[in-house]
C-alpha cells in the first residue's frame, strides 16, 4: 500500500502522470472518493502520461469513453474511462460492453465510483482511494 499527499490539483494530476509510467497494459484501476475528491484529475494525469492529447472529461452521462493511445514506445493502445456514479450497477456496465476491456493487454481501464461494481471487478484490480483533507489536500491511497 502506498499513501501520497497532494496539496493542489496540479500535484494530483502529476501523481496520475507518474502512475501511468508504471502501467504495462491490462490493469484495471478502481477509483473511489467523494464528489470533488480528484478522481477525474488523477485520470487526466494518467491520460497525459500515456500521451493522450484529447481533452479528458468524466463520462458521467455516457458512462464510458475510450481514448486511443498513439505512443509507439508503449504497447498500451487505449485508455477506457468508466464512471459508475449514475449507474444502477453491474447490469448496466455489462450492457455497455465495459467488461470486454477488463484485463486486455493493450488497454488500461480506469473506473470512477468503482465501489458500485466491486463484485464484478477482476481480482488483480488496483484500488485507489482519494480522501479530501483541509484546504486542497488530498490523501491518495494505492493498493
Amino acid at each position: 500500500m502506498k499513501k501520497i499527499i497532494t496539496n493542489s490539483e496540479k500535484q494530483t494530476f502529476n501523481v496520475g502522470k507518474k502512475l501511468s509510467k508504471s502501467l504495462k497494459g491490462g490493469e484495471v484501476l478502481a477509483l473511489s472518493g467523494n464528489l470533488g475528491a480528484g478522481k477525474t484529475v488523477l485520470i487526466k494525469g494518467i491520460a497525459s502520461g500515456l500521451g493522450i492529447k484529447k481533452p479528458v472529461t468524466s463520462p458521467t452521462f455516457v458512462l464510458m469513453k475510450v481514448y486511443n493511445v498513439k505512443n509507439s514506445k508503449i504497447k498500451i493502445k487505449q485508455l477506457v474511462h468508466i464512471d459508475c456514479y449514475r449507474t444502477s450497477g453491474k447490469d448496466e456496465i455489462e450492457a455497455i460492453g465495459a467488461l470486454d476491456y477488463f484485463n486486455q493487454p493493450d488497454t488500461i481501464t480506469v473506473i470512477e465510483w468503482a465501489e458500485k461494481i466491486k463484485n464484478i471487478l477482476p481480482k488483480k484490480t488496483i484500488n485507489i482511494k482519494i480522501k479530501i483533507g483541509k484546504l486542497n489536500k488530498r490523501e491518495i491511497t494505492i493498493k
